[in-house]
């Protein structure tokens, strides 16, 4: 993304201010140069121009300092570097760890952004994005311009585009910020993720909020163990302002866990089962939403929301925890909760005039797919119909998980889904190998398009059909190819052949029972 990008309103964001690295990073060690003054800055050897800073950052796959000489070559007017490369004839700054630095000074090229914004940054192995949705629909009713940063998009107030990381790298988070000060633009919430926490890619943002929804298992390929999982989550209090507010989920242990990482800051909790500082008391719960009333301290209103399910009344209850720290009154809070209609591949209803619900969604862990499935079975007059599998190359501890999962269904189909450079027959062979004693075997239809049309010719009136693990996503990566692939369109497609058929059966069956 460049850095002097044209907003829609055809306003050009202002030009950078400059930073000299003497004066952010003191105890840094300068070479070629007692100081260097900064007025660009890139990670991308290819963004390089003259008068642009290359940060050297060391990457899992690849190291910056490779990548030194190439971004000199370009026009690289200075380097911040961890080793200093003196064959290359330009000042350096040499600090312990790039990355942090890098953010550091992102920061600063943007005047610190998120020091002239109400910010809230959400993380969790699940209900990140719905919060995250929650929180701009909340703040948006009450009339605060709110930007949005995360899985599905950014969105500056102004001006929206398609992600393409759910957490920015630095260059783009700070420019993002910087683009929602520019448009008047007031709040901004943003979902962090655990590599972006490891990753020191939100150092120099500072939040008035941070929100741990839950810790269970995931990204175990990058983070090895539930431990240092959620040690990477708590590092998101680390980044909180002087009187800045931490919410945690009084229902699930391992967001609790993270307040061991608190120190000064104030806390909220929420649950629904365990004693917390914002609760609910659900009453109605339907395939149309859910109605429950939303208590505060010394106060409580009764609200409405289309969204799904207990796990998204969690959702409701960490957004109005947000909300109610940053000044907004229940009535307000209410309002939002009920003015959110839907979140792209969150239990997304796919409505083609069929007897029977379909409900594309995200869930690729177990935890979020049990609480999708057992949801819906309370929720479903009928039976529940559940297609799932898991990504390539990513933690295959999942897997058998997954189909412990899904096993909570009448009908598991297990298919594939983004195998990348893995074979489908193994990522599903290691799926197999959670069958639940005692129940089901799940159906293997390996082609995904098959595998939806297969769980559509099943359902029956009265059924809930789960297609699972793509949610918004708009492609299949086979290999490193991207092919398009939306699980809303298939089921359309798919339900454009038996929608007659149901119906029929449903006007029978209504025939039958007059």
């Amino acid at each position: 993304m460049s850095f002097e990008s044209t907003l829609q309103n055809g306003s050009i964001l202002p030009a950078q201010v400059p930073v000299q690295l003497r004066r952010l990073f003191p105890d840094a060690e300068f070479l070629g140069s007692d100081d260097i003054r900064v007025l660009a800055a890139t990670a991308d050897s290819r963004e390089c121009r003259p008068g642009t800073l290359f940060a050297a950052i060391v990457g899992e796959k690849q190291d910056g300092h490779e990548f030194a000489a190439e971004a000199v070559a370009r026009g690289a007017s200075a380097l911040l570097v961890e080793r200093p490369r003196h064959e290359l004839a330009l000042p350096q700054c040499v600090v312990p760890n790039v990355r942090r630095a890098f953010a550091e000074l992102c920061t600063r090229l943007w005047q610190s952004p998120s020091l002239r914004l109400k910010t809230i940054g959400i993380t969790g192995t699940n209900g990140k994005t719905t919060t995250t949705w929650l929180v701009q629909s909340i703040l948006q009713a009450a009339g605060c311009q709110t930007g949005v940063l995360g899985t599905i998009h950014y969105d500056d107030g102004i001006r929206s585009e398609k992600s393409r990381l759910t957490t920015p790298d630095s260059a783009s988070l700070s420019a993002w910020l910087a683009r929602m000060v520019h448009n008047g633009t007031t709040h901004a919430a943003m979902e962090v993720s655990s590599h972006a926490l490891v990753q020191d890619r939100i150092d120099g943002t500072r939040l008035d909020v941070a929100v741990v929804t839950n810790v269970t298992q995931d990204h175990f390929d990058f983070h090895h163990n539930f431990n240092c999982y959620r040690e990477a989550k708590q590092q998101i209090f680390g980044h909180l302002k002087p009187g800045g507010l931490a919410v945690v989920n009084a229902d699930d242990p391992g967001s609790m866990q993270c307040r061991q990482a608190l120190s000064g800051h104030k806390q909220v909790t929420f649950g629904l089962e365990q004693t917390a500082d914002i609760s609910a008391r659900i009453f109605d719960e339907s395939l149309s939403g859910t109605l429950f009333d939303l208590r505060f301290p010394g106060s409580e209103i009764s609200v409405r929301t289309p969204l799904l399910g207990r796990h998204n009344v969690s959702n409701c209850l960490a957004a109005a925890a947000a909300a109610w720290h940053l000044g907004l009154s229940p009535k307000q809070i209410g309002a939002g909760i009920a003015a959110l209609r839907a979140v792209p591949g969150r239990m997304e209803p796919v409505e083609w005039g069929q007897a029977f619900s379909v409900f594309v969604d995200y869930a690729h862990t177990d935890d979020a797919l049990r609480r999708c499935v057992q949801g819906l079975r309370s929720l479903t007059p009928g039976r529940v119909i559940v297609v799932y599998v898991d990504g390539g190359d990513r933690d295959r501890t999942n897997r058998p998980l997954l189909t412990q999962a899904a096993a909570h269904a009448y009908l598991a189909i297990l298919t594939s889904d983004n195998p990348r450079t893995e074979d489908p027959a193994q990522i599903i062979a290691d799926c197999l190998t959670g069958c639940v004693p005692g129940r089901s075997r799940p159906e293997v239809v390996v082609d995904r398009e098959a595998a939806i049309r297969r769980a559509i010719d099943v359902a029956r009136p009265g059924d809930s059909v789960l297609i699972a693990g793509k949610g918004h996503e708009t492609e299949q990566i086979i290999g490193v190819e991207r092919h398009h692939f939306d699980d809303r369109e298939v089921v359309r497609a798919a339900l454009t052949s038996f929608v007659p058929r149901n119906q029929f059966h449903s006007r029978q069956m209504s025939a039958s029972h007059s």
